[in-house]
């Protein structure tokens, strides 16, 4: 497994964060492409040069794209739930999908709103708008990644089981399974195993249930046990990234260089 961050996480230009994502060590990144610097549509060929070079010169690769759709104006708190607004929605993930080829990356991670325990007209437009991209992204050799996290593991799994299509796969987010429905990311790897392509290393812990409250934590600070979850990992064969992502806080790159320096200290303890 390899380790990566985002480059959001620090606060930072985008350009002066990829200096130090790899002054910590860090062999990839992840970076928005929703909007500002590195939407599509400010993107032209030039640019993407620009940018692979400047990855390159650093010797990291970008691990994936965040094509994170739910908070834009079309879609706000609800990604793929609305009928209406997502035509617009997945012209503008394929888009992305496309850019983050032209990247050199396969995986865009998405949200795609609550997928519903039950068969149900939102779950159906759900899984009509999630085929569409997974059946693109299978066209061009992608993955458009579900993260973690809205429901519990075995959910997500028989929903992504009903698309037919694999172009649709996981980014795996155990701190969001912790954090919002009480789920084991541990059981989770296991259930989620023929899906997952990404992940995102944080950590922390459900404060209430009802309301729903949550505590992003430092790495080992919160519910996600890593040293079983890690060898979770391993066991399904995932050797992919586990990208730093951090949410808050008034340090976030001692913060990204906390969360690093943990997981090669756990990944060498597990011999990994």
């Amino acid at each position: 497994m390899k380790i990566g961050c985002m480059l959001e996480s620090f606060a930072i230009d985008l350009k002066l964060a990829v200096a130090r994502a790899a002054a910590l060590g860090c062999t990839g990144i992840q970076a928005y492409a929703v909007d500002g610097e590195l939407a599509p549509q400010n993107m032209n060929d030039a640019i993407i040069r620009e940018w692979l070079d400047r990855v390159k010169s650093h010797g990291m690769v970008f691990s994936a794209i965040c094509g994170d759709l739910s908070a834009t104006p079309e879609a706000v708190g609800h990604g793929f739930e609305n009928r209406d607004a997502n035509p617009v929605l997945v012209e503008k993930s394929k888009r992305i999908l496309d850019l983050a080829k032209k990247l050199e990356c396969n995986v865009v991670t998405t949200h795609i709103g609550t997928v519903p325990v039950e068969e149900n007209e939102t779950k159906k437009i759900m899984r009509e708008a999630c085929r569409e991209l997974a059946l693109y992204a299978d066209s061009i050799g992608s993955y458009f990644a579900v993260e973690t996290g809205p429901e519990m593991a075995v959910v997500l799994r028989d929903f992504l089981d009903s698309l037919g299509a694999k172009g649709v796969r996981v980014n795996y987010d155990p701190a969001n399974l912790v954090m919002v429905v009480a789920d084991d990311p541990v059981a989770g790897v296991h259930t989620l195993r023929d899906y997952i392509v990404h992940t995102h290393a944080k950590d922390g812990i459900q404060v209430s249930a009802n309301p729903l409250k949550w505590q992003e934590l430092p790495l080992g600070q919160g519910g996600v046990k890593w040293d079983e979850y890690l060898k979770a990992l391993h066991a399904v064969g995932f050797d992919g990234y586990l990208t730093i992502e951090r949410e808050c806080g008034d340090t976030p790159e001692a913060d990204i260089k906390m969360a690093a320096n943990f997981l090669r200290e756990r990944l060498t303890a597990l011999a990994l």
